[in-house]
């Protein structure tokens, strides 16, 4: 009985995976065939293969100077969203896990309650706060609301994997003279590179995707990212359909490849609860 029991398990679990990956997949597939279609045959045909292959469609994407700028705009902003990131949140979840200090869990509450409120909610707040620093039509303009408001997650996320790692290193550095400083550079972040690579991967993806912020905070184009960048394929009574499915796919593509390089630390980060060996 305990047998079957386990098959149906199995046979349940592999349907569901196998369910759940058709889900996901169908839309990307329809997405990349979509960009080899013509505007008329995407239309009549909207999942199925294209009857003749528009290559052109991607190639003229590729070769054009506009598409290089969006994506070298993205990747800039992108990069220093997770440096940034990381920096503060990694210091900050290092004082929640290490330190104990009057007020200590009120404050660490009061930052993880950002995860109640999108940025879309303060966006005029956010605005009104970015020119008068005069930070408009700039990447810190975009870059600085971003990480303000990925250092709840990224806060909660590292404090929990400090908290997880061994007590007797810090006691054994602690006797050698160790300073906490000290122990945060040489022991904390080698050891939790983990985690640092799975909080990078998902502030990465979300200011790569993003599109509210940057529409607000910049009005010259040579400034914009990819998800603005689609508004050339927009016009005003119609839109080109194929070319912004191949603009898509050719953009979404860097952060998938980063998913797959970086599956094996994601996975180690956030199923990881301590330290062995």
């Amino acid at each position: 009985m305990s047998r079957i029991r386990l098959d149906g398990n199995l046979a349940f679990r592999t349907l569901f995976l196998l369910a759940a990956a058709i889900f996901v997949a169908t839309p990307l597939l329809a997405t990349v065939l979509g960009g080899f279609k013509t505007l008329g045959e995407l239309r009549t045909n909207p999942f199925g293969l294209p009857h003749d292959w528009q290559w052109q469609n991607y190639t003229d994407i590729l070769l054009s100077a506009r598409y290089w700028t969006l994506l070298g705009n993205s990747l800039a902003i992108a990069l220093l969203t997770v440096a940034l990131t990381l920096i503060t949140a990694s210091m900050a979840a290092f004082v929640f896990a290490h330190l104990r200090f009057f007020g200590s869990d009120m404050l660490f509450a009061y930052i993880t309650t950002g995860l109640l409120f999108p940025a879309a909610t303060a966006i005029l707040p956010l605005f009104i706060k970015v020119r008068d620093l005069g930070l408009l039509d700039s990447y810190f303009g975009i870059v600085l609301p971003q990480v303000a408001f990925g250092l709840a997650m990224s806060i909660l996320l590292l404090r929990r994997f400090f908290r997880d790692l061994p007590p007797e290193l810090l006691e054994a550095a602690v006797v050698d003279g160790c300073s906490y400083i000290g122990f945060f550079g040489h022991i904390t972040l080698p050891l939790s590179r983990p985690i640092l690579a799975t909080v990078g991967t998902i502030v990465f993806v979300h200011s790569w995707n993003a599109y509210l912020v940057p529409l607000v905070m910049l009005n010259n184009d040579r400034l914009y990212p990819w998800p603005l960048g689609i508004m050339v394929y927009q016009g005003e009574y119609s839109s080109e359909w194929h070319l912004i499915l191949a603009f898509i796919t050719l953009t979404i593509l860097p952060t998938v490849l980063l998913f797959v390089f970086a599956q094996k630390h994601i996975v180690a980060g956030l199923t990881a609860g301590a330290v062995k060996g």
